[in-house]
């Protein structure tokens, strides 16, 4: 369902209600990431917001990024039992064991994909899907794609863990390798433009 808000009725997907959530939709959804670290921390915090709303996790971002270290995938890979105990002391953040632990286990194997001479990046935009027609309300979107089912797959075999097709579907909209902005959507055209002229080799 669209949101408006202000005297020109703006229309906006999702977020009209709360100005945090307005801006992440309008300066952040669906825009392209193509940075390794950034692609890293999204995809952790779609973990952490498995079983949440994301405006949850979006309030709790900047206390996430303290926690982990801005997601720097060399600092948050070397983590150790100490590490996971703070974290599950800060109250700050979501304390949940597995979901950090995932957290752990996806910057070391970041660190892996890239000595294997394959970013994160690279290959989760390898993923990227044909164009699709813009989506005219959310019934018309759906929680998981084929391209984000075998994304999930080589991600899974990479040693990522909380990567499943929903999730990675989710990590797929907020990163920009899809346009799920609806038809009717403020921000959609522009968004589009970004998108089409990514290349990620």
């Amino acid at each position: 369902m669209t949101a408006t808000d202000g005297p020109s009725a703006i229309v906006r997907c999702f977020g009209g209600s709360d100005d945090l959530y307005s801006r992440y939709h309008d300066e952040e959804w669906g825009r392209p990431v193509v940075d390794e670290r950034l692609l890293l921390e999204r995809l952790c915090l779609e973990g952490f917001q498995s079983g949440l709303s994301w405006l949850t996790v979006l309030r709790k971002r900047e206390n996430f990024r303290r926690a982990f270290h801005g997601f720097d995938p060399e600092t948050v890979a070397a983590f150790d039992q100490t590490d996971i105990d703070r974290l599950l002391a800060d109250a700050t953040i979501i304390r949940h064991r597995g979901k950090i632990e995932a957290a752990i286990a996806n910057a070391r194997a970041t660190l892996e994909l890239r000595r294997d001479g394959r970013a994160l990046p690279e290959l989760m935009w390898s993923f990227r899907p044909d164009f699709r027609p813009a989506p005219t309300s959310f019934a018309d979107v759906a929680a998981a794609t084929p391209e984000s089912t075998h994304l999930s797959r080589a991600l899974k075999r990479a040693g990522f863990r909380f990567v499943g097709p929903t999730t990675v579907y989710a990590t797929m909209q907020a990163a920009g390798l899809v346009n799920d902005h609806l038809a009717n959507c403020h921000v959609r055209a522009e968004v589009e433009r970004a998108q089409a002229a990514v290349s990620v080799v």
